[in-house]
Protein backbone atom coordinates (compact mmCIF):
# COMPACT_ATOMS: atom_id res chain seq x y z
CA UNK A 1 0.00 0.00 0.00
CA UNK A 2 1.27 3.51 -0.56
CA UNK A 3 0.08 6.48 1.39
CA UNK A 4 0.27 9.83 -0.14
CA UNK A 5 0.24 12.57 2.43
CA UNK A 6 -0.83 16.27 1.02
CA UNK A 7 0.03 19.07 3.53
CA UNK A 8 -2.79 21.79 3.07
CA UNK A 9 -1.98 24.99 1.50
CA UNK A 10 -1.25 28.41 3.36
CA UNK A 11 -3.67 29.91 5.52
CA UNK A 12 -5.69 33.09 5.40
CA UNK A 13 -3.88 33.96 9.02
CA UNK A 14 -0.85 36.78 10.10
CA UNK A 15 2.26 35.03 10.72
CA UNK A 16 3.15 34.13 14.55
CA UNK A 17 -0.20 32.52 15.78
CA UNK A 18 -1.04 29.42 17.06
CA UNK A 19 -3.85 28.12 15.10
CA UNK A 20 -3.06 23.80 15.73
CA UNK A 21 -7.13 22.75 15.22
CA UNK A 22 -8.47 25.59 14.79
CA UNK A 23 -10.64 26.23 11.69
CA UNK A 24 -8.91 28.61 9.51
CA UNK A 25 -9.56 29.31 5.74
CA UNK A 26 -6.94 28.96 3.08
CA UNK A 27 -4.91 32.23 1.57
CA UNK A 28 -5.89 33.86 -1.43
CA UNK A 29 -3.13 32.08 -3.24
CA UNK A 30 -5.00 28.71 -2.88
CA UNK A 31 -5.97 28.04 -6.61
CA UNK A 32 -2.17 28.63 -7.37
CA UNK A 33 -1.25 26.31 -4.47
CA UNK A 34 -3.89 23.71 -5.35
CA UNK A 35 -2.76 23.33 -8.98
CA UNK A 36 0.66 23.23 -8.23
CA UNK A 37 -0.18 20.51 -5.98
CA UNK A 38 -2.28 18.97 -8.40
CA UNK A 39 0.37 19.18 -11.02
CA UNK A 40 2.96 17.02 -8.32
CA UNK A 41 -0.32 14.06 -7.98
CA UNK A 42 -0.17 14.39 -12.18
CA UNK A 43 1.13 10.74 -12.34
CA UNK A 44 -0.73 9.04 -8.96
CA UNK A 45 -3.93 7.30 -9.35
CA UNK A 46 -5.58 6.91 -5.77
CA UNK A 47 -8.02 4.01 -4.38
CA UNK A 48 -9.74 6.31 -2.06
CA UNK A 49 -9.04 9.90 -0.56
CA UNK A 50 -9.20 10.78 2.81
CA UNK A 51 -9.05 14.26 4.68
CA UNK A 52 -8.98 16.09 8.02
CA UNK A 53 -12.31 17.95 8.42
CA UNK A 54 -10.84 21.42 9.07
CA UNK A 55 -11.98 23.36 5.92
CA UNK A 56 -8.05 24.06 5.01
CA UNK A 57 -7.63 20.27 4.32
CA UNK A 58 -10.96 19.67 2.79
CA UNK A 59 -11.23 22.30 0.70
CA UNK A 60 -7.62 21.05 -0.77
CA UNK A 61 -9.57 17.70 -1.03
CA UNK A 62 -12.08 18.83 -3.54
CA UNK A 63 -10.19 20.63 -5.48
CA UNK A 64 -7.33 18.17 -6.27
CA UNK A 65 -10.25 16.02 -8.23
CA UNK A 66 -8.38 13.12 -6.84
CA UNK A 67 -11.52 11.33 -5.53
CA UNK A 68 -14.58 11.81 -3.18
CA UNK A 69 -12.72 12.48 -0.03
CA UNK A 70 -13.69 11.12 3.23
CA UNK A 71 -13.38 13.03 6.41
CA UNK A 72 -11.75 11.59 9.68
CA UNK A 73 -11.65 14.03 12.70
CA UNK A 74 -8.15 11.52 13.26
CA UNK A 75 -6.50 13.74 10.38
CA UNK A 76 -6.65 17.25 12.45
CA UNK A 77 -3.78 18.97 13.48
CA UNK A 78 -2.53 19.36 17.10
CA UNK A 79 -4.94 20.55 19.44
CA UNK A 80 -2.95 23.73 20.95
CA UNK A 81 -6.13 24.35 23.75
CA UNK A 82 -5.98 27.55 25.79
CA UNK A 83 -3.47 29.01 23.25
CA UNK A 84 -5.34 28.40 19.94
CA UNK A 85 -5.44 31.83 17.82
CA UNK A 86 -3.13 33.40 20.30
CA UNK A 87 0.01 34.78 19.35
CA UNK A 88 2.97 32.47 20.17
CA UNK A 89 4.90 35.70 21.38
CA UNK A 90 1.89 36.08 23.56
CA UNK A 91 2.34 32.79 25.36
CA UNK A 92 3.80 33.05 28.80
CA UNK A 93 7.66 32.09 28.29
CA UNK A 94 7.59 30.14 31.29
CA UNK A 95 4.63 27.73 29.99
CA UNK A 96 5.68 27.39 26.27
CA UNK A 97 9.31 26.70 27.33
CA UNK A 98 8.27 23.85 29.30
CA UNK A 99 6.15 22.47 26.69
CA UNK A 100 8.32 23.09 23.82
CA UNK A 101 11.34 20.86 25.57
CA UNK A 102 8.53 18.23 26.02
CA UNK A 103 5.70 18.43 23.64
CA UNK A 104 5.54 14.77 22.96
CA UNK A 105 4.11 14.11 26.54
CA UNK A 106 3.31 17.84 27.72
CA UNK A 107 0.04 19.14 26.59
CA UNK A 108 -0.31 22.99 26.41
CA UNK A 109 -3.81 23.96 28.98
CA UNK A 110 -6.71 22.18 27.81
CA UNK A 111 -4.78 21.02 24.61
CA UNK A 112 -3.40 17.69 23.61
CA UNK A 113 0.51 16.35 23.68
CA UNK A 114 1.91 14.90 20.60
CA UNK A 115 2.02 11.41 21.64
CA UNK A 116 -1.74 11.95 21.44
CA UNK A 117 -2.18 12.83 18.07
CA UNK A 118 0.35 10.41 16.75
CA UNK A 119 -1.55 7.45 18.94
CA UNK A 120 -4.78 8.95 16.82
CA UNK A 121 -2.58 8.81 13.45
CA UNK A 122 -1.55 5.26 14.21
CA UNK A 123 -5.19 4.46 14.94
CA UNK A 124 -6.05 6.20 11.59
CA UNK A 125 -3.42 3.90 9.86
CA UNK A 126 -3.99 0.70 11.23
CA UNK A 127 -7.04 0.76 10.18
CA UNK A 128 -6.06 2.27 6.81
CA UNK A 129 -3.82 -1.01 6.38
CA UNK A 130 -6.82 -3.27 7.24
CA UNK A 131 -9.17 -2.26 5.12
CA UNK A 132 -6.51 -0.70 2.09
CA UNK A 133 -3.58 -3.22 2.24
CA UNK A 134 -3.01 -3.42 -1.36
CA UNK A 135 -4.22 -0.02 -2.72
CA UNK A 136 -2.82 3.68 -3.19
CA UNK A 137 -4.47 6.25 -0.43
CA UNK A 138 -3.94 10.15 -0.62
CA UNK A 139 -4.56 11.72 2.73
CA UNK A 140 -5.11 15.16 3.20
CA UNK A 141 -3.76 16.48 6.25
CA UNK A 142 -1.78 18.46 8.67
CA UNK A 143 2.09 19.39 9.00
CA UNK A 144 2.00 17.90 12.74
CA UNK A 145 0.44 14.80 11.24
CA UNK A 146 2.48 14.09 8.77
CA UNK A 147 5.63 14.41 11.13
CA UNK A 148 4.08 12.44 13.84
CA UNK A 149 3.56 9.18 10.75
CA UNK A 150 6.88 9.44 9.66
CA UNK A 151 8.49 9.11 13.25
CA UNK A 152 5.97 6.33 13.54
CA UNK A 153 7.50 4.65 10.01
CA UNK A 154 11.20 5.54 10.84
CA UNK A 155 10.43 4.08 14.68
CA UNK A 156 12.56 7.50 16.04
CA UNK A 157 11.27 9.37 19.20
CA UNK A 158 8.94 12.41 18.52
CA UNK A 159 11.59 14.91 20.21
CA UNK A 160 13.29 14.77 16.67
CA UNK A 161 9.65 15.96 15.08
CA UNK A 162 10.82 19.71 13.52
CA UNK A 163 13.99 18.06 12.08
CA UNK A 164 11.03 17.22 9.35
CA UNK A 165 10.47 20.55 7.24
CA UNK A 166 6.91 19.84 5.66
CA UNK A 167 6.22 22.79 2.83
CA UNK A 168 2.26 23.72 2.64
CA UNK A 169 0.98 22.03 -0.34
CA UNK A 170 3.62 19.38 -0.21
CA UNK A 171 3.54 15.50 -1.04
CA UNK A 172 5.16 12.83 1.46
CA UNK A 173 4.88 9.30 0.28
CA UNK A 174 4.82 6.28 2.81
CA UNK A 175 4.79 2.97 1.58
CA UNK A 176 3.57 -0.82 3.22
CA UNK A 177 4.10 -4.37 2.28
CA UNK A 178 2.81 -7.35 3.71
CA UNK A 179 2.84 -6.09 7.78
CA UNK A 180 1.52 -9.51 9.05
CA UNK A 181 4.80 -10.99 6.93
CA UNK A 182 6.79 -8.33 8.79
CA UNK A 183 7.57 -5.97 5.85
CA UNK A 184 9.26 -2.92 6.80
CA UNK A 185 7.16 0.31 5.72
CA UNK A 186 9.28 2.87 3.49
CA UNK A 187 9.62 6.21 3.01
CA UNK A 188 9.41 6.83 -1.07
CA UNK A 189 10.00 10.48 -0.60
CA UNK A 190 9.43 14.04 1.83
CA UNK A 191 8.17 17.29 1.51
CA UNK A 192 8.08 16.71 -2.77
Amino acid sequence: MKLTLIRHTRLQIAAGICYGQSDIDVAATFIEESENTKIKLANMAFDAVYSSPLQRCEKLAHSLNIGAPMLDVRLKELHFGDWELHAWDAIPREFFDVWAQNYASTAPPNGETFSQLQVRGIDFLNEILSNHSAENIAIVTHGGMIRALLAHVLNMPLKGLFRFNIDYGSITQLEFGNVQSGAVPKINFVNL
